[in-house]
């Protein structure tokens, strides 16, 4: 019989729609579960296990600390045994801040800088040669031997080409004791009140002590290079007698030809996030806003006065185009010219500012008027309302008229100049940072030849824990990213991975690791490596916990939970356990299409399509080779390669501006491409990711897809309604008039305590439902507004039968497989793929033209077998209609049903980016160097 210790025992679980469910999951296994999108595998998973795991640590601290963390909520479950201390790696976690790169969150990069700042080489960046640096004790043998006999002036440079009259510098010096300086190469005698040109750059150095080298004035010689390096800031000069070329001497790095120095590396001199070390003129971002004069003056054929200057408007009376009127008045236009006719020098001044004073002489009244000029500017004043500003409305406002470039100081490394001067092998720490993770491991294995025995002994290792570092990303198949690679770029598939390396690399053991669909955008072929990850942490004494449908990683399991029979309130309960073999044996969806019972069909023919195509030709963004692609209209069209490969840069980057630009003027500027044919063929262009329909728990799927809106009218339509004078509004939640007060219209109350989590309790005045007891008078076949809300969409669906425009947005809700969530579900508790379902749905209840192109980015994510079926039966609809759908997928059920495939590969990073074959899956499968071809080739016999 099994210990208890050997297994995590969860009791009467009823967290969201979990049906008080008990289960036993063995510990030091990797356990899968699976099970329909919205069945409650997350319930269980990260709601009721890993919430436990996280209250349970929580507890662990004072109560002094706990009150400013604020105490997490018991999940609701009987009873959790057997539970060790749980980490999540779920999908949502990266770092959205611009300063978060791929290096800063593995760690890679940190012990990068170290190993720049105690092993690398400096060059000056005037001459790139070697920078030297002395001790004083070496100073003193150089200049011994190098000027025996001979007359030295013995200097401190203080300043070096700076503009300044120096009068207070020149008084301190003296009360400092000393009698010369030299002054752009000439010595002179300080005198009282002495000062110098304000407006020339000058050079001044103290002279400290002139002398005749020989044995008898070493002393002298030891003291006087001590007091030159405290007053020339660690540098000093040399000057022999009657020349005029000094040399330099240094306790830090410095050029001996040109004497500029470089303080002592630190870390932190390699770091963009640190003063030291970030570039400043882009604060270390790489990237910099500057405006773009298109977006100010987009048609230069209309006038001032008509809003030809998009941040004024049309003319109004304020004192802006007061001035404006004056500038028109002195350069001889008038504001309702179009702006292309107004003079150079004028638009100058309306654009950069000016001021001067001038006369107009008044006909009329026969008297002349002096006027002044004195104009901001339109572009300085969005960039100080840009910079100024506290308000963020008016940042957004500026930022609008914006482009972001890189900063053209350090063009774009993030650095000061520096640090980009110090290198290792050739190479500085930002070109390091540029490299593929691929690239990157083979110069690290390379490098102990290239480095001297001191370096050798410094860095050997740091070397150690980098390589290991790195092996992790690699063994997670993500060697196409660059350290430089920011976090906010990554898809979720990446971050999620990237964090299961560093914890890989952590080492830890005892660990319950819980993960949501680590393969989401692994193409099949890295699916082993990540597989052997996993097994990897298992196999070091940690228990894995994984919600995943890839069939792949189902096999590989230990243990198997499916959780179902359906979705939502239908679901929440154990349906199967046990290993794969054993789930195989079992009556259930998920058993039927592992054993082949159900699958999805292949179509029995390809559709031709309409013959028009969007042709993309020299598309050259990121790390894409210059590539031409043609898009047939009115097909079903996926887009597939390896993680890496360039399919987001193709289709995301680069297409989808271009043709949200094309019909609907967007912002957002392409990736670089020589041309485009065939825009004229479509109308629209909808593109659908999986980000949250709706930050607040007041979002819910009837705001969102307009449906409610709808509803409401209906209730404001009733006979009640009209005789009470009730307007739409009464029946919403988020404004003041029918909302429940108490409350405010979200149904709960949160009481604050203070040592404890906040409590959620139903609100005493409605009773949870959001509404005051006049608008729940109101009734439409008996049910009123809150009853609707807390209808399932399948109930509602009938419900609302005879309303075509309520009908008709449910259906489609409906036909995406979502009947099981309520209407008013609150969208903070949808899970990725119901999300993208939703907006799905919302697209599609509105009029298609068949003339529209969808665009869909990895849309089976945290899809069962099932979901995917009901998935691909509505975009086939679509299709059906002559409409485009282009899917970028890994899935291979998806690609299956394809009419063409576009494959972009080989491999991911700078050997990716290449069109590797293209057409229906029958001729791609042929292919014989395609890494999708040799998968497809399987699913099609």
């Amino acid at each position: 019989m099994a210990k208890p210790d050997e297994y995590i025992e969860v009791q009467g679980a009823r967290v969201h729609n979990l049906k008080n469910i008990d289960v036993r999951i063995p510990r030091e296994k990797l356990v899968v579960i699976t099970g329909l999108s919205g069945s409650g595998k997350s319930s269980l998973a990260f709601d009721t296990i890993y919430a436990e795991g996280q209250r349970r640590y929580i507890e662990t601290f004072s109560a002094y600390a706990r009150q400013f963390l604020g105490s997490l909520e018991r999940p609701d479950v009987d009873k959790i045994d057997g539970l060790s201390p749980v980490i999540s790696i779920e999908q949502k976690t990266t770092n959205k801040s611009p300063r978060s790169t791929v290096g800063t969150i593995t760690e890679i990069y940190d012990f990068l800088r170290l190993f720049y700042a105690r092993a690398a080489e400096a060059y000056s960046y005037n001459t790139n040669k070697k920078m030297v640096s002395y001790s004083n004790e070496q100073i003193k043998e150089l200049i011994l031997n190098a000027y025996k006999e001979k007359k030295i002036v013995i200097l401190a440079p203080i300043v070096k080409s700076r503009k300044g009259h120096y009068r207070e510098l020149f008084e301190q010096i003296a009360k400092q004791g000393f009698v010369r300086v030299r002054i752009d190469g000439e010595i002179k005698e300080i005198e009282k009140g002495m000062r110098l040109d304000r407006y020339k750059t000058h050079d001044i150095e103290i002279v400290i002590d002139r002398l005749l080298v020989n044995k008898s004035s070493k002393k002298r010689l030891e003291e006087t290079i001590t007091t030159a390096l405290y007053s020339g800031d660690n540098v000093l000069m040399v000057l022999e007698h009657n020349t005029s070329t000094p040399r330099y001497f240094s306790r830090d790095l410095m050029c001996p030809e040109t004497g500029i120095s470089y303080p002592n590396p630190e870390p932190n001199n390699f770091s963009f996030n640190s003063p030291k070390g970030a570039c400043r003129t882009c604060n270390g971002l790489g990237k910099i806003n500057k405006i773009n004069l298109q977006k100010v003056i987009p048609n230069k054929s209309i006038s001032i006065k008509s809003g030809g200057i998009i941040p004024l408007g049309e003319q109004k009376n304020s004192w802006i185009f007061k001035q404006l009127q004056l500038i028109a008045e002195r350069y001889k236009f008038q504001l309702s010219d179009p702006i292309s006719k107004i003079p150079n020098d004028a638009l100058t001044i309306i654009l950069y500012g000016g001021n001067e004073k001038f006369k107009v002489a008044s006909k009329a009244m026969g008297i002349t008027r002096n006027y002044e000029i004195d104009f901001e500017g339109i572009i300085s004043f969005i960039e100080n309302q840009y910079k100024l500003s506290e308000s963020n409305a008016i940042k957004r406002w500026a930022k609008d008229f914006m482009d972001e470039v890189p900063c053209e100081t350090c063009e774009g490394k993030r650095l000061k100049k520096e640090a980009l001067y110090f290198k290792i092998n050739h190479k500085n720490i930002s070109e390091l940072a540029q490299l593929d993770i691929s690239e990157l491991a083979f110069w690290f294995n390379t490098i102990e030849e290239k480095l001297t025995k001191k370096q050798l002994k410094i860095a050997s290792e740091i070397i150690k824990e980098i390589r290991t570092r790195i092996q992790f990303l690699l063994n997670v198949g993500l060697d196409y990213l660059t350290l430089d690679r920011s976090s906010k770029s990554l898809s979720g598939g990446e971050a999620q991975r990237i964090r299961l390396a560093t914890q890989i690399g952590s080492q830890l053991v005892g660990v319950l690791y819980i993960l949501d669909e680590p393969s989401i955008g692994l193409h099949q072929r890295d699916n082993q490596k990540l597989i052997n990850s996993l097994l990897n942490l298992r196999d070091v004494g940690n228990s894995v916990i994984v919600v995943e449908h890839d069939k792949e990683m189902i096999e590989h399991a230990d243990f198997v939970l499916d959780i179902g029979p359906g979705a939502g309130h239908q679901g929440g309960e154990i349906v199967s356990e046990g290993t794969f073999k054993e789930l195989k044996q079992h009556k259930t969806l998920t058993a039927d299409y592992l054993n082949g019972t159900k699958k999805i069909e292949i179509p029995k023919k390809r559709r031709k399509g309409n013959n028009y195509k969007i042709t993309l030709t020299g598309a050259t963004g990121n790390n894409l080779k210059n590539i031409t692609v043609d898009f047939p209209l009115g097909k079903l069209i996926c887009v597939t390669g390896v993680s890496g490969s360039g399919k987001s840069t193709l289709i995301n980057e680069t297409l989808y501006p271009i043709l949200n630009k094309h019909i609907y003027r967007g912002v957002k500027k392409p990736m670089p491409y020589k041309s485009i044919k065939g825009l004229q063929h479509i109308d629209k262009v909808i593109a659908i990711d999986q980000s949250p329909i709706g930050r607040t728990p007041r979002s819910n799927p009837a705001t969102y897809t307009g449906v409610f809106s709808e509803i409401r009218n209906l209730y404001a339509k009733t006979n009640e309604a009209s005789i009470r004078g009730y307007k739409p509004g009464r029946f919403s939640f988020n404004v003041k008039g029918g909302r429940c007060e108490t409350c405010q219209g979200g149904g709960v109350r949160v009481i604050e305590m203070s040592f404890l989590p906040d409590v959620h309790v139903e609100c005493e005045t409605c009773q949870g439902k959001r509404f005051n007891r006049e608008t729940l008078e109101i009734r439409y076949k008996g049910k009123s507004i809150s009853d609707v809300l807390n209808m399932t969409i399948d109930d509602a669906v009938a419900f609302f039968e005879n309303i075509p425009k309520i009908y008709r947005k449910l259906k489609t809700i409906h036909d995406v497989g979502l009947g099981y969530i309520t209407l008013g579900q609150q969208s903070t508790t949808l899970s990725g793929g119901e999300a993208q379902r939703i907006k799905l749905a919302s697209e599609l209840s509105k009029r298609d033209t068949g003339n529209t192109f969808y665009i869909l980015d990895e849309p089976t994510t945290g899809l069962h077998f099932e979901d995917i079926r009901v998935l691909m039966l509505v975009l086939n609809k679509l299709a059906d209609k002559g409409n485009t759908i282009l899917v970028i997928e890994h899935n291979l059920d998806v690609i299956k049903l394809a009419d063409y495939i576009i494959d972009i590969g080989m491999e991911g990073g700078k050997n990716g980016g290449e069109l590797i074959c293209f057409g229906t899956p029958e001729k791609v499968s042929t292919h014989k160097k395609s890494y999708t071809a040799k998968f497809l080739k399987k699913e099609l016999n």
